[in-house]
């Protein structure tokens, strides 16, 4: 399957430091691919990339199958949206007014517009001056701008940012949508994992500039398998008396890989057989806070 975007070996260089080092993403047609990382770890200095803003100082991207070189950049951007880091806008002018604007810029029809404007659930603040916007409303104008020619591929730096709770679920909820129903793919960075994890079928995780994963939703779930944790009166015997499992003592109790019920049944009875009495049994999954902690070097505990 063709990739909508395949980097290689992409670097990013200012003063001497390498912000972005050899990168290799490939988003496949349909994907929602979530970009993760830290604050300045690289994202929007890629995605600036990605989109001619920002020159690479070494390595190639190929979108929509076409080299992205000076002599394609025009036509490979006509079926690219973007937001980057913030919408840019008239703040003197309206909401309406600014959509007419890039309408006439894009030379677009009037039916892209409305369109782009319903799906962002914001036809009631058309007629207000942008100046007078919140920063949510400013956030969904933008991705509006960015659909309004309804492109192949979607580039959104950040788009819940500003929003409230009921705004984030909305927009998470239309970018899953937009593969299906337009059959756009769609590329979105975030710092809130949780959201990234509900709406994105592929990801990767960026870290002080290098890519340390890059895979399905389903390949990062394997690395979140539960354990168990059992909560003993005498925890230095219990894990003698399981080592078979591979128990780790950790403060809280004996952690263990995930075992089926039976399994659990007889380390328990094992346990209770020689008199340690066994207060708990807890079953933990690592969430994808706690894988993303560990891909960007940080201390996860149980």
């Amino acid at each position: 399957m063709n990739a909508v975007i395949q980097t290689e070996g992409l670097s990013k260089e200012y003063g001497g430091t390498y912000r972005v080092k050899d990168l290799d993403l490939k988003i496949l047609p349909k994907e929602v691919y979530g970009f993760l990382g830290p604050n300045g770890a690289g994202k929007s200095t890629t995605m600036k990339m990605l989109l001619g803003l920002a020159h690479p100082t070494a390595g190639s991207v190929h979108i929509l199958g076409m080299p992205f070189t000076q002599e394609n950049r025009i036509n490979i951007l006509k079926n690219v949206g973007s937001l980057i880091e913030s919408p840019s806008y008239y703040g003197h002018l309206t909401g309406r007014e600014n959509m007419e604007v890039l309408r006439r810029l894009l030379d677009l029809p009037q039916k892209n517009i409305d369109e782009a404007v319903h799906i962002v659930r914001m036809e009631k603040q058309m007629n207000k001056k942008v100046k007078h916007y919140s920063l949510g409303m400013k956030q969904r104008l933008g991705i509006a701008m960015a659909l309004a020619r309804f492109p192949k591929l979607l580039i959104l730096d950040e788009p819940t940012n500003g929003l409230d709770p009921a705004g984030i679920e909305e927009i998470r909820e239309l970018i899953q949508e937009l593969p299906k129903k337009y059959d756009m793919t769609v590329m979105v960075s975030s710092h809130l994992l949780s959201e990234i994890d509900q709406m994105a079928t592929a990801i990767g995780i960026i870290n002080q500039g290098k890519l340390v994963f890059q895979g399905k939703m389903s390949d990062l779930n394997q690395q979140r398998q539960p354990k168990l944790l059992l909560c003993t009166s005498n925890n230095c015997r219990a894990v003698n008396l399981l080592k078979q499992y591979g128990p780790n003592l950790t403060e809280k109790g004996l952690l263990l890989p995930y075992l089926d019920n039976e399994a659990i049944g007889q380390a328990v009875q094992s346990l209770c057989e020689n008199y340690v009495q066994v207060y708990r049994v807890e079953e933990h999954q690592r969430s994808l806070e706690d894988v993303f902690l560990e891909f960007t070097g940080k201390v996860v505990t149980l």
